[in-house]
């Protein structure tokens, strides 16, 4: 049971009279507040200790404890919910900006209904939608990279793939899927793992294609096999496509 010391509105007031530890105490009360209200603006789950939003969120929820004036007539967690959704939307800009994402236009403000300042809901989800643009391109680049190195391996380079890829359709589509049998085969998965090279002899008794096919589209089934293997999701939707 919560001590009447402990409750928030009196750890608040000793928070802003200077005292560290009910200030800390009340971080730690309001943290699954705090996360939930990062969750909503990032449109994501957060983890603490995993995810620079929550150190903003957590940063912004210590700086609304500092500014908070009861007089506004707002109540304290709509004030901190505002905080923390005007940090988190800063953050969202500069990363939009580092990664050269077009910058936000200026929208018209709405009115906010906690009597706090004008909020803009348009900008906040464009805002935030910029940001995971933003994520999705760096993590984009990271996975190409990966698969880059990864094919390096076994003798392919990235900038093959294009000339290696099979010209008609249906063969492109029946390599793939050869692609992903050797993927979900422990064996041959094995097999392409240790010699660097497909399972020829067994693949032969599974497989409607030939061997001097199999041979020729080697470099494009290794490539796409890889993609399976490493569950590398962007590049397994290009393939899908």
């Amino acid at each position: 049971m919560m001590s009447k010391r402990q409750e928030p509105g009196i750890l608040l007031v000793r928070a802003q009279e200077g005292d560290e530890r009910a200030r800390n105490l009340l971080i730690e009360k309001f943290t699954p507040f705090i996360l939930r209200v990062t969750a909503a603006a990032s449109g994501r789950y957060v983890r603490l200790g995993n995810d620079d939003e929550v150190s903003i969120a957590l940063m912004a929820f210590n700086e609304a404890i500092s500014d908070y004036r009861e007089e506004k007539g707002v109540s304290f967690l709509s004030f901190a919910e505002t905080v923390i959704r005007r940090r988190l939307i800063d953050f969202f800009r500069k990363e939009a900006r580092a990664q050269k994402v077009i910058p936000l236009s200026a929208f018209a403000e709405s009115e906010a209904e906690d009597g706090n300042e004008p909020t803009n809901r348009f900008e906040v989800r464009q805002a935030t939608e910029s940001y995971r643009e933003a994520v999705e391109n760096t993590d984009r680049r990271t996975e190409i990279i990966q698969y880059s190195k990864l094919l390096l391996e076994y003798g392919i380079t990235f900038a093959e793939l294009v000339e290696l890829s099979p010209k008609h359709e249906d063969a492109r589509v029946r390599a793939i899927e050869v692609a992903r049998l050797i993927a979900e085969n422990p064996a041959y998965r094995d097999h392409l793992k240790l010699k660097g090279s497909l399972p020829l002899k067994a693949l032969e008794k599974e497989v409607t294609i030939s061997r001097k096919t199999l041979e020729r589209q080697r470099k494009y089934i290794i490539a796409v096999t890889i993609i399976f293997i490493e569950n590398l999701q962007f590049l397994k939707e290009y393939i899908k496509k």
